[in-house]
């Protein structure tokens, strides 16, 4: 298939993804079209609530959406030039890990509790890399001191380590074949505020030093503010507003960005209660038609509830799904 130029530069592109999961008779609409590309290096973005479909995003490009029930339905996964969704599991088994890898959001899912720690991160560098047993354990052990952690505890075992340390593992199991594409699922998420931060900057210095690329998923748009070069807002499983960090911080114009930023607790300024946004994420078995925001958008009007909104360009890299945006200022 022939490709844009836009689609030749980017090093991930996402092209009209959807993903749809079966529970019953219902089908879950998880993913609706979802397009997005990735620079060489740059972070990305991936913020909303909890159901919003942005880990199925990342499980599609990573080929672990569970078959069933998940299937995806639709669109394409290029990086760098090759598209995903084509490849053969044998072929996708040598891009996890080497290409490509993710950090989940709760390590004690993802590491074996009977399994000493350097022994999961020897076996992952033993199984891409094609070293021998002595070379692995002594490039895990050197994977350890990279995220703080001493070298003597490579024989220890999961329940050993603390909830920061446990999640240090599991980046240090992600980045030992220094992938190219490094997909992190709320890594943060159950860390208290200090060890957040640590974790924060180990994985910058760590992107720094591995030129790595990133898809960062998360509800936290303070987290995005350290990290991220560019933002996706992603709302019932669509993209609603996405740029660069600057048009989104500065200049949001979603009324569901704006929800979120409204949400945000301030350190300076005046003292102000926080606005949440009203009413629950939709059931995604029974979208609403329309705009899918409608339901609990203070701008909503008849044309939200029946018009079928696109993404809407504003200028520079910025674009917002709503037919109101001049009302949004």
């Amino acid at each position: 298939m022939e490709k844009s130029r836009i689609e030749e530069k980017a090093f991930l592109s996402v092209e009209d993804l959807s993903v749809v999961y079966t529970s019953g008779k219902d089908i879950i609409k998880a993913v609706n079209g979802v397009s997005f590309q990735l620079k060489q290096g740059h972070t990305l973005g991936l913020v909303g609530e909890t159901g919003a479909g942005k880990t199925s995003i990342a499980k599609s490009i990573i080929g672990v959406l569970p078959d069933p029930p998940a299937k995806i339905t639709g669109g394409q996964i290029w990086l760098e030039g090759r598209e995903l969704l084509a490849a053969s599991e044998k072929e996708m088994q040598t891009i996890r890990g080497h290409k490509v890898s993710m950090i989940f959001q709760d390590p004690m899912t993802v590491l074996n509790p009977v399994m000493k720690v350097g022994t999961q991160i020897a076996e992952v560098i033993r199984k891409h890399s094609h070293v021998s047993k002595k070379e692995g354990k002594e490039l895990a052990m050197e994977m350890l001191e990279k995220v703080n952690i001493p070298r003597e505890r490579y024989g220890e075992y999961p329940h050993q380590f603390s909830g920061g340390m446990k999640q240090r593992v599991v980046i240090a199991m992600a980045l030992a074949c220094s992938p190219e594409l490094l997909l992190a699922d709320e890594p943060t998420t159950a860390l208290d505020v200090t060890i957040q931060a640590q974790v924060l900057d180990m994985i910058r210095q760590l992107k720094q030093d591995y030129n790595t690329s990133m898809v960062l998923i998360t509800h936290d748009l303070g987290v995005i503010a350290e990290v991220c070069d560019e933002v996706c807002v992603i709302y019932a499983g669509q993209i609603v507003e996405s740029g660069s960090l600057a048009e989104i911080y500065d200049n949001p114009k979603h009324p569901y960005t704006l929800g979120l930023f409204g949400s945000l607790p301030r350190r300076k300024g005046a003292r102000r209660r926080l606005k949440p946004i009203e009413g629950m994420m939709p059931n995604p078995a029974a979208l609403p038609g329309g705009c899918s925001f409608h339901p609990r958008c203070p701008y909503a009007t008849e044309e939200c509830k029946e018009r079928e909104v696109l993404l809407k360009a504003l200028g520079g890299t910025h674009s917002c799904r709503c037919i109101r945006t001049e009302v949004v200022e």
